[in-house]
């Protein structure tokens, strides 16, 4: 950590202050309704999901159309994390937090009213780049508003409930907002907590310090954002174009050239986008493994088990959303308890147990089959969600304890940026493993269905590409259509099977590269 501050030393820093030295009933007040605003950026995540079918319908979107609604948001918002935390520390954290809430209050509205699936898009990208605004700019605007590190902690641990509330209501809220009012409410709904956010924090909002001096990293970002959108767009769309086509490969080479390029970049920057120095400190590096391979699995039970529950299943909205419950419900009460725990014990004690629950969950998930009852694995989801908390909150609260104060805006959006990242990674190699199965399905049983070629080749697109509408299935007579459907839902089991297999390998790994890092004693934290 000493030598990220020496490292940090010559960047002038301008201390402007708090308005004033709030009370205890402001400063919680106001700590509320930043915890508020990350409400509404995490309630976006998860309520989407259980629309996408409604979506998808609406916009005549397949599998891979609605991992685009998904990962627009969650790739815009891997990209300018980094830039957020560079501009709030350079700016201050309170006015890039309220600029923040205005464009994502907005850009929701833009969503809710879109009327063509690239207008959706466009709306969806938007929420990501103002969103990446929020969370780390929250999280430095907590370390100013605590100082001692059992408050900081218990502030964390809050932030990190609130978070899990949010994933906890999204699919329950969202199942009930579309089956009663459409697919559109769920951007409606951002509306109201953000005009009261905005309203109520803008006069209380603490003045939190700025780095008159730091110049921002324009050509890092757009090394970085050109790097993760090729290599977000190969992985989803190599099933459609095959993996062997030259656009596909050309994007992988793309990919992997201008992160080699961004890396140099930033390695030769004094002043950079990802500063070199924060990778000195173990637990910084811990956390950004553990938010990356540790919450991989996560996004991918959660865009999976959605169209599950309503593809194979025949749910509801609603009906899916209360299956959630033992996901979401789990993360948010053990994201307190992580949380709380992180002040008692080593946080790597606390990361390799939070990650092997991660593990062994999303191993047991694989037992499930189209007529699984949800009694017999609800359990399993619970377990992911108390072992992803532990290991996600014990990291966070010693990362911000270990950070030099001057950097906690920066680390905040280095370490969110490894989360979204993983989302991105997630639903597209989701995407990937559950279309590729689904291929070599469809592709055997068509060859038997009595159609001609040119209506086989029509349907085997839509098909293989998780297309179920009753459009898509016109030409083929009922028989059939029950034949094709529960190949298709078979298909579907197992590449989720696959998902659910490489997501638990890559928690053991992320607790094995925990586990060499991390020293055993304990370390004292600021």
């Amino acid at each position: 950590m000493a030598t990220a501050q020496q490292s940090q030393a010559t960047v002038p820093v301008t201390q402007t202050g708090l308005k004033s030295a709030p009370d205890a009933k402001r400063k919680g007040l106001v700590f509320l309704l930043i915890c508020f605003g990350i409400f509404m950026v995490y309630l976006d995540s998860t309520i989407v999901n259980v629309a996408l079918p409604h979506m998808g319908e609406y916009f005549a979107a397949n599998l891979s159309g609605m991992q685009w609604i998904v990962n627009v948001y969650t790739l815009t918002f891997a990209c300018f994390l980094l830039t957020a935390g560079s501009l709030g520390d350079r700016w201050g954290h309170h006015k890039l937090f309220l600029a923040g809430m205005v464009g994502f209050t907005i850009c929701s509205i833009l969503c809710a009213l879109s009327q063509n699936y690239e207008l959706l898009l466009a709306g969806r990208a938007l929420q990501g780049l103002f969103g990446s605004f929020l969370v780390p700019m929250s999280l430095a605007l907590i370390r100013h508003l605590f100082h001692e590190p059992a408050a900081r902690a218990k502030a964390i641990g809050l932030w990190s409930a609130i978070g899990g509330l949010a994933l906890a209501a999204g699919p329950l809220l969202g199942g009930v907002l579309v089956e009663n009012y459409g697919w559109q409410s769920i951007f409606w709904i951002n509306l109201p907590v953000g005009i009261i956010v905005l309203i109520m924090l803008a006069p209380m909002i603490p003045h939190t310090a700025v780095q008159t001096g730091k110049s921002i990293d324009w050509i890092g970002q757009i090394l970085m954002i050109l790097s993760l959108a090729a290599l977000t767009y190969a992985l989803i769309e190599g099933g459609s174009r095959g993996w062997g086509s030259a656009i596909i490969l050309l994007l992988f080479a793309a990919a992997a050239i201008l992160l080699l390029v961004f890396l140099a970049w930033e390695a030769s920057r004094r002043e950079s986008l990802l500063p070199m120095s924060l990778f000195r400190i173990p637990i910084f590096v811990v956390t950004c493994i553990v938010n990356f391979l540790g919450f991989f699995g996560l996004y991918g039970v959660i865009f999976l088990m959605t169209l599950y529950y309503q593809m194979v299943h025949g749910y509801s909205a609603t009906e899916t959303g209360v299956r959630f419950l033992a996901l979401t419900v789990s993360i948010m009460l053990a994201s307190v308890s992580g949380s709380l725990l992180s002040q008692r014990f080593h946080p790597r004690s606390l990361i390799l147990i939070g990650l092997a629950l991660v593990a062994a969950a999303l191993f047991a998930l694989t037992t499930i089959h189209a007529d699984s009852g949800y009694g017999t694995y609800w359990w399993w989801l619970s377990l992911l969600g108390i072992g992803i908390s532990i290991a996600g909150a014990a990291g966070t609260v010693a990362m911000m304890g270990s950070v030099p104060p001057e950097l906690a805006g920066t680390a905040s959006g280095v370490m969110n940026t490894f989360r979204q990242i993983s989302a991105v990674f997630g639903v597209a190699v989701s995407g990937v493993l559950v279309t590729s199965r689904l291929r070599e399905g469809v592709t055997e049983v068509l060859q038997q269905a009595p159609l001609g070629e040119e209506a086989r080749s029509g349907l085997y697109v839509h098909l293989s590409g998780g297309e179920l509408s009753a459009a898509a299935t016109a030409p083929l007579s009922a028989e059939w259509k029950l034949r094709i459907t529960e190949i298709a839902g078979r298909m579907f089991i197992e590449g989720m099977h696959n998902t659910f297999i490489a997501s638990g390998v890559a928690g053991l790994v992320a607790g094995a590269l925990a586990l060499l890092l991390l020293p055993g004693q304990r370390k004292n934290l600021k």
